[in-house]
């Protein structure tokens, strides 16, 4: 406190603190808050606790006044994994953060959208909990992000091309007859075998002692080569040494495991000799490909042809080539990667996809492809408007940051001026 005239820029009336000190404050309670930004303040000279960091930040920092967008986009976030979530809303057209709900209870997100009547485009994933509320607050337009529409797509192929694992297998490790797919092959036999005697669904789980999802999967599929899973190997250590092996084998098809591993072993390898004849027994020396997995399929099937090189793109033709169902699903795939660049007419064209999908022998594409009937009007939104909720996934990827900084201590109220201010 002082008694004397002001000088304007460095003191203040009633203040413990220059205005140069009381901006360093404010910069390092955003950045850190409580104990650690007390902790660097210490280091620049100036002892102040942490309670009075978090007072500075949460009493005296005030938050920007922010319009309300036109364009909003939603999203939530974990406060407890699995437990309790809270929502972000920004300004889908700036990033500018808005607002943090303490929950993701349609109710909250209903009385917020009521109380700013000034948004009148919600971007959301496809939860339908967002979906609900932004039809209750009756914003004019909901649009769903494409990210999320593409993440849906490639769950669908995926689960596509594990069915089809015997169609493609061809081009990996040969195919091993194992335990499991007799008991596949087997198990389908008896489910079908019921339901072509007139049994229904239930039945079947009654006499066969299965649960009604596993029989619904079993009664969905035509052939049980489509349920019969190829065998799915990890790189390992003898991976890197596989063109080694397989020049010599083709050189001297006798040549003993015991000359092969002397000779990778003075290149380097560290593994065992029986994981060297495993690799060799299980035919993955000759095989056309190291490792092929339904996952690593659907990744080459879902990226853009420009983003391979020639070997891949090689063995994406061959992988779509396996069998039909292979390449209508590859077809359907670059159809719909299309229709995520937004244009007018995309709208015409998502019927036509949606028809040609239902149309096809491809079961878990069909299910996405309902999915999408039932939220027609933000998908169309999605693939016809610039709008999307990327920049919301920002946001969330530094809320992230600042929770781990706050080491989950603190409560809402700190939560969000944090988030707001930074």
């Amino acid at each position: 406190m002082t008694f004397v005239e002001q000088v304007d820029g460095l003191t203040e009336r009633y203040q413990r603190r220059t205005p140069a000190l009381r901006r360093v404050v404010e910069v390092v309670s955003v950045a850190l808050a409580g104990s650690a930004g007390a902790w660097l303040l210490t280091v620049l000279h100036h002892a102040l606790s942490g309670a009075t960091v978090l007072n500075c930040l949460i009493r005296i920092i005030a938050l920007p006044d922010r319009e309300v967008p036109r364009v909003a986009g939603t999203d939530e976030f974990a406060l407890l994994k699995g437990h309790r979530y809270a929502t972000i809303l920004i300004d889908a057209d700036t990033g500018e953060r808005i607002e943090v709900l303490p929950d993701r209870q349609a109710a909250t997100i209903t009385a917020w959208l009521r109380e700013h009547p000034g948004v009148r485009v919600v971007c959301r994933d496809v939860s339908g909990g967002f979906a609900q509320a932004t039809r209750d607050a009756d914003p004019t337009m909901q649009v769903m992000d494409r990210w999320h529409l593409w993440h849906g797509l490639a769950e669908a192929a995926w689960k596509e091309v594990t069915a089809h694992s015997s169609c493609w297998g061809k081009f990996g490790p040969p195919p091993r007859e194992s335990k499991r797919a007799e008991t596949t092959r087997e198990r389908w036999r008896q489910i079908h075998n019921l339901l072509d005697a007139g049994g229904s669904l239930l039945e079947c789980t009654r006499r066969l002692g299965l649960t009604l999802n596993t029989v619904k999967r079993y009664a969905r599929h035509s052939e049980p080569d489509r349920l019969v899973r190829t065998p799915t190997y990890r790189p390992g250590l003898v991976a890197p040494y596989r063109s080694h092996l397989r020049e010599r084998r083709a050189e001297d098809p006798a040549v003993p495991t015991t000359h092969l591993l002397a000779e990778i072993r003075e290149m380097g390898y560290t593994g065992s000799a029986n994981l060297l004849v495993r690799y060799i027994s299980q035919g993955r020396v000759e095989a056309d490909h190291a490792v092929l997995s339904p996952r690593r399929v659907t990744r080459l099937m879902t990226t853009r042809p420009d983003r391979l090189d020639a070997d891949q793109r090689t063995l994406r033709d061959q992988l779509a080539g396996s069998c039909p169902q292979m390449t209508v699903l590859a077809g359907q795939l670059r159809t719909f990667a299309d229709l995520l660049v937004p244009a007018a007419d995309n709208a015409e064209s998502l019927t036509s996809w949606i028809t040609r999908t239902r149309d096809a022998d491809l079961p878990f594409l069909r299910s996405f492809a309902n999915g999408l009937e039932r939220d027609r009007a933000a998908v169309d939104a999605a693939v016809t408007l610039p709008h999307h909720n990327g920049r919301t996934g920002g946001v969330n990827n530094k809320i992230k940051l600042v929770k781990r900084s706050m080491y989950g201590r603190a409560g809402h109220r700190l939560l969000r001026q944090l988030i707001l201010l930074n």
